[in-house]
Formats: structure tokens, C-alpha cells, sequence
């Protein structure tokens, strides 16, 4: 079951645990470069476009596996709150989340092509094991989290869309492991594929919500202009944190850095700056369309809920019961767990193949794709099952806000390492951070630490009250 990956005796170093030293040793790291991450899909997809266009094509594919983890149903509870209580207000939130994302993600795919390293092999061979294996566990339980509200997100949406009571919906999940081992064996480009069309339906469906819900476009534009007025109110600055908190996912980072090695890109400098340019392109046209969606969960609630005077809407199946009555179209509320379904299904993708990069770049240990996903799914079904059959819905709706409570602890984590490396000259060589791009950076991580752990104190704090 357990397959530990095959090393070059000089790449661990010597046995006594040290840093290799000499030849053995890549330049600004403790250990030699292993065995690649995701060995079995690493630059299995050519790049041989002759055109700009088309070499932007092959390089398509990665940042919207990114892209589905600032989409998942754990959003959709902070941007409805937000819509719904404070109008178009909080869209300025959303839109410099946005920003921070297109930055760290830009990052890691850097990261990954110049280094030939994931984020967690990264880790693993610049700090001791024991800082390591800290590293590790925090992120097994941010994917953890993740996984959780995945599961929920999906089990509401069979709820809403076919009755089926949550319990059984949550089981239902666990089915999915069979659709990621065929797409597994179809290839790398079918994963991507299934990803895209379904953020296209989730798009799609947003994009009827916001035509039938005719938001006010003028308070719309309005809101993407940052005010102090967030910063003045208590209880927007506490949903606006918590947005920031959703929408950065530390999994991604992790993610992003792995499967941009799936292009077979030439490693020389400039191969490595014309992926890197590439995979920045893909990555933030990916993060523009999360963008759209969304910001268009805040609009669709700020102009069917906020207009209507109904402000505590928070849950999600309380949207869904109040869609088709406000808008008096008919289907509307099914448009939006139809959306709320392929976004769930999505972001279950993506939080295997990170699960498995994370073992297998910290432990360097490898697992069968299905039993690390049925490990995975475990870890999220048994708290979810026990909490939908002892608290029902509204059980489920705090279990998800927990989730993201666990994500912004880990995000730190995950965000400083990143920027420290390649802020690091001997480790990224040309490729190095400007001192602009470091300032820029390391000021993201500060805003981000600060923030989770004001979101943190509050959460913890109304929860004791």
C-alpha cells in the first residue's frame, strides 16, 4: 500500500543527517533535487505552440485547477453575509483578496518552474525535520478543512436539488473517488478539462442570476472602491476579514507550484522566464473569472436580499428557499444549487491532488491515489455526519465557517515560506524577487497574518460569548 519514492543514494546526504555538502548538493538547498512531484503526469504536456496564442494555450490548464479553491462553497457563505447585510459594500474586499491571489499564486508557480520543486519538497529541503513535520501536519489539516467544506457545499447541493437529507448526501461524497481515478487514468489535460467546464457552468449559472436579479450597476461600481466606512464598522470589517480568509486558500499554493511542472518547457533561462510569463497569464486570467463569481454571489445577494430588507441572510439554504420567491423567476433557486453542486465537485478535485502533492513533497512517501482520497474524505465525512445528525442544517452551516476559521490559521503558514524562498538570490538565482515584488510580498503576508488573526480572536470570542 505504502510506496516509498526511489532516491539517488547522494540525494538525502549522508546518513548522519546533515546537509550534503559538494556536488550532492543543489545550490541554496539542504538536499539534491528528488524525485518530481505528481512523477507520473511531471512534463508529460508538450509546449511546442509557434504562436503566442498558441503557446498560451499549452500552458492553460493549472491556474484554473487553482482557480476552483477561491470558488468552493466556502465562500459562499461569507459573500452572501456580505451581500446581504451590507449591500455592494464589501466588493472592494473581494476584488483586493483578488489582487493578494494573483500575487502569491504568481509566486508559487515561480517557485516551482525555477526550482524544480513543490512548495512542500521547498520546505522540506530548506528547514529540519522536525520544522517539517509541523509544516506538514498544518497543512493535512487545512486540506482537511477544505475537504470538509467541500463536502457539506455538495451535500446541500443534493439536498436542495433532489431532497436527499444530509446525512446520506454527505456519505454520497465518498463516491467521487471513482471519477478522480478514471480522469486520472484518461490523463493530466482531462482533469483540466472536467475543472474548466465546470467553472463554466458555475459562471453560466451566476451569469442568468445576476441578468433575472437586475442589480443597481452604479452601487455596483461604487463598491469596488475601497471606504473607510469598512474599516469604522465592526461588524463589516469582521465579514470582510472573513471573506480575505475564504478566498486564499493555503492548498493552492501547495497545488499551483506541482502542477505547473506538468509543461514540458525547456529548463534553460529562457525557458524557465517564458513558462514563468505564461503560467503568470494563465494563473490570473483563471483567479479573474473566480473573481466574477465571486463577486456575483455578493451582487446577486445585495440586490435580491439587502434590497428586500431581508439582511440575515447568511445561510446557504436559506438563499436557495428565498431566490425564487424575491426574483419570482422560476428556477432561480435551482440555477444557484446547480452552481452550488459543480462547485463543490470542483474544488473535491483539486484538494486530492493536493493532499497527494503535500505527502509526498514533506514525507516523501507515497500512497495509492484511492486510499489517500478515501483517507482524505474520512477525515471530512465522520465530523460532518455527526454534526448534520444531531444539529441538522444549522449545524452544518457553522461546521463550514469553522472550516474557514481552520484555513486562515494555516494560511501563514504557507504564505511566508513562499515568499521567503523566492525572495532567496542563491535559491532563484536570475529569477529572484525585484525589491518591489519582495516589499509587495511580504507585505500581502503581514496583511493576511494580521487580519486571520484579528478574524480569529473574534471567531474564537463570539463563540465564548
Amino acid at each position: 500500500m505504502v510506496h516509498p519514492i526511489s532516491i539517488p543514494p547522494d540525494a538525502e546526504g549522508p546518513s548522519t543527517g546533515e546537509p550534503p555538502t559538494g556536488e550532492s548538493a543543489a545550490p541554496g538547498w539542504r538536499r539534491a533535487r528528488v524525485t518530481p512531484s505528481l512523477a507520473e503526469v511531471h512534463r508529460s504536456i508538450p509546449v511546442n505552440g509557434t504562436t503566442w496564442f498558441r503557446k498560451l494555450l499549452a500552458f492553460s490548464g493549472p491556474g484554473y485547477l487553482v482557480a476552483v479553491g477561491y470558488m468552493d462553497p466556502g465562500n459562499w457563505a461569507t459573500s452572501l453575509a456580505g451581500g446581504s447585510r451590507f449591500g455592494y459594500t464589501l466588493l472592494s474586499v473581494i476584488l483586493l483578496s483578488n489582487l493578494m491571489a494573483v500575487l502569491l499564486q504568481g509566486l508559487s508557480s515561480k517557485l516551482g518552474i525555477v526550482t524544480g520543486r513543490d512548495l512542500a519538497q521547498a520546505c522540506r529541503d530548506h528547514y529540519s525535520r522536525p520544522v517539517s513535520l509541523f509544516l506538514w501536519v498544518l497543512c493535512e489539516i487545512a486540506i482537511a478543512a477544505c475537504d470538509l467544506a467541500e463536502v457539506i457545499g455538495t451535500a446541500i447541493a443534493l439536498n436542495l436539488l433532489f431532497g436527499i437529507p444530509l446525512t446520506w448526501g454527505i456519505c454520497i461524497t465518498a463516491l467521487d473517488v471513482m471519477l478522480i481515478l478514471f480522469l486520472q487514468h484518461r490523463g493530466f489535460r482531462m482533469l483540466e478539462a472536467l475543472v474548466i467546464v465546470l467553472i463554466a457552468t458555475i459562471g453560466a449559472c451566476f451569469l442568468f442570476e445576476i441578468f433575472i436579479s437586475r442589480p443597481d450597476m452604479a452601487g455596483v461600481a461604487a463598491g469596488f472602491l475601497p471606504t473607510t466606512q469598512i474599516l469604522r464598522d465592526r461588524e463589516m470589517l469582521y465579514i470582510g476579514i472573513g471573506i480575505l480568509g475564504a478566498t486564499v486558500m493555503p492548498h493552492n499554493l501547495y497545488l499551483h507550484s506541482s502542477i505547473v511542472q506538468t509543461r514540458r518547457y525547456e529548463e534553460t533561462a529562457h525557458g524557465k522566464r517564458e513558462a514563468v510569463k505564461f503560467a503568470f497569464l494563465d494563473s490570473t486570467i483563471a483567479l479573474s473569472t473566480a473573481l466574477f463569481i465571486n463577486a456575483a454571489i455578493l451582487i446577486v445577494a445585495a440586490a435580491t436580499f439587502h434590497s428586500s430588507g431581508n439582511t440575515e441572510v447568511a445561510e446557504i439554504q436559506d438563499a436557495y428557499k428565498l431566490l425564487t420567491p424575491l426574483l419570482g423567476v422560476s428556477g432561480a433557486s435551482t440555477i444557484f444549487a446547480l452552481a452550488l453542486l459543480a462547485s463543490g465537485q470542483n474544488s473535491t478535485l483539486t484538494a486530492t491532488l493536493a493532499g497527494q502533492i503535500v505527502m509526498e513533497g514533506f514525507l516523501n512517501l507515497r500512497l495509492r491515489p484511492w486510499v489517500r482520497r478515501l483517507i482524505t474524505r474520512a477525515i471530512a465525512i465522520v465530523p460532518a455526519v455527526i454534526v448534520a445528525s444531531l444539529y441538522g442544517d444549522s449545524g452544518t452551516a457553522k461546521l463550514l465557517i469553522f472550516s474557514q476559521v481552520i484555513l486562515s490559521l494555516q494560511l501563514s503558514f504557507a504564505v511566508f515560506p513562499l515568499v521567503r524562498f523566492t525572495s532567496d538570490r542563491v535559491k532563484m538565482g536570475e529569477f529572484v524577487n525585484p525589491r518591489w515584488l519582495k516589499v509587495s510580498a511580504y507585505s500581502v503576508a503581514f496583511v493576511i497574518a494580521i487580519l486571520n488573526a484579528w478574524l480569529l480572536v473574534q471567531t474564537f470570542a463570539g463563540w465564548m460569548s
